[in-house]
């Protein structure tokens, strides 16, 4: 059952704010990462171009529109760069540090505010404010000249991008507990994909109303934090066909178009996938990344020369699939294989977003707010 709200009246879910590490740490130290060989690249790839924002410290998604890269840092600032140059085409500075990244269509741009505020911006401008009635870790969607946020208490919200109007707000209960981790708020078609808990849900734009879902993920566990399965974004999607990963439960992909789920696949992991017309890619809680067959579910290949590296979501371009680390390496894989193709070095800082891609042009975002764009041969 889902509630509609109108206003900040009504129960408030408890929550946690988990990060990565205190979710996934015993108290132990850290396994040491599995050395790396020696590389022969076996592709061609240089860094193009670099910029700098501030440190980022949150859910950090980036927006690619157009010939565009929208980021955001900790501190507020906001930042639009041409994806073939790396020329900044606007800046703003909010007063409040955000509590996640940035969404955008490539004309408004949106953030949420640790003060409790959702941001709409325009080449840099503010266009209006609003206030927000939970917090919120992922980045808003922009679509359809409207802003959708998901708070960590699962409540969805939707805006009216040219003027703030608080359009329509519905919360499904569940679980006390809710990961502070940036979750899956998508647009499919005429539809709007949100992550509640381990459940993937398609609602109406237009009024919040309940079109399908679809569980891709049966919470286990003895105690509440155990059976945290919320979904993590971002999710992949391959024409009708959107995967995503439940927090330490499984990879599962569902038809968007019939709300029927395809295939899941029990798997631990904290981040999200990717995907492409022949693979979905993921990595496990010890960084052994896998390939699945999109139609089947059925593993293509694994491999563990990246244990404990503490990879990002991945993606998937041309003949490469593409992974972050946490010493800032950037690691190309070959799709159909996993093979090392190439390896390329950052700041040093780890990788804490997907990489991203416009044309043949990857960018790459690492925590001391290094974005580095590359291009591979």
């Amino acid at each position: 059952m889902w509630i509609k709200t109108a206003s900040r009246t009504g129960r408030c879910m408890a929550w946690l704010c988990l990060a990565l590490q205190a979710a996934c740490s015993s108290g132990l130290d850290k396994p040491k990462p599995q050395p790396l060989a020696p590389l022969v690249a076996q592709i061609g790839g240089r860094a193009v171009w670099n910029q700098r924002i501030e440190n980022i410290r949150f859910p950090l998604v980036v927006a690619a529109n157009g010939d565009t890269f929208t980021v955001a840092g900790s501190d507020g600032t906001v930042l639009a760069l041409q994806a073939s140059s790396g020329r900044e085409l606007w800046r703003a500075s909010l007063a409040s540090p955000l509590s996640a990244g940035v969404g955008s269509d490539g004309r408004v741009a949106a953030v949420a505010t640790r003060g409790g505020e959702v941001v709409a911006l325009e080449q840099g401008r503010v266009l209006w404010r609003q206030p927000l009635i939970a917090r919120v870790s992922t980045p808003p969607l922009v679509a359809g000249e409207r802003i959708f946020l998901l708070g960590v208490d699962r409540r969805v919200t939707a805006f009216d991008a040219r003027d703030g109007t608080r359009l329509w707000s519905v919360q499904r209960p569940g679980d006390p507990l809710a990961l502070a981790q940036a979750g899956v708020l998508a647009a499919f078609k005429n539809t709007l994909l949100v992550g509640q808990g381990a459940r993937l849900a398609a609602l109406d734009p237009a009024d919040g109303s309940v079109r399908w879902e679809v569980p891709l993920a049966t919470p286990r566990g003895t105690n509440e934090v155990e059976r945290l399965a919320d979904l993590v974004g971002p999710a992949g999607r391959v024409g009708d066909v959107v995967c995503a990963r439940a927090f330490q439960s499984a990879v599962a992909c569902v038809n968007a178009e019939r709300g029927a789920l395809a295939w899941t696949k029990p798997l631990g992991g904290v981040n999200g996938v990717a995907a492409d017309a022949q693979f979905v890619f993921g990595a496990d809680a010890s960084d052994r990344i896998t390939a699945w067959k999109l139609g089947s579910g059925e593993a293509a290949w694994t491999s563990s020369l990246l244990l404990h590296h503490g990879l990002s979501t991945p993606l998937s371009i041309g003949r490469t699939v593409v992974f972050g680390d946490a010493q800032g390496l950037v690691h190309f894989l070959s799709r159909d294989k996993g093979e090392p193709l190439l390896r390329l070095p950052t700041d040093g800082s780890a990788v804490v977003a997907a990489p991203v891609a416009v044309g043949n042009t990857i960018l790459v975002v690492t925590r001391n707010g290094g974005l580095f764009a590359f291009r591979s041969e």
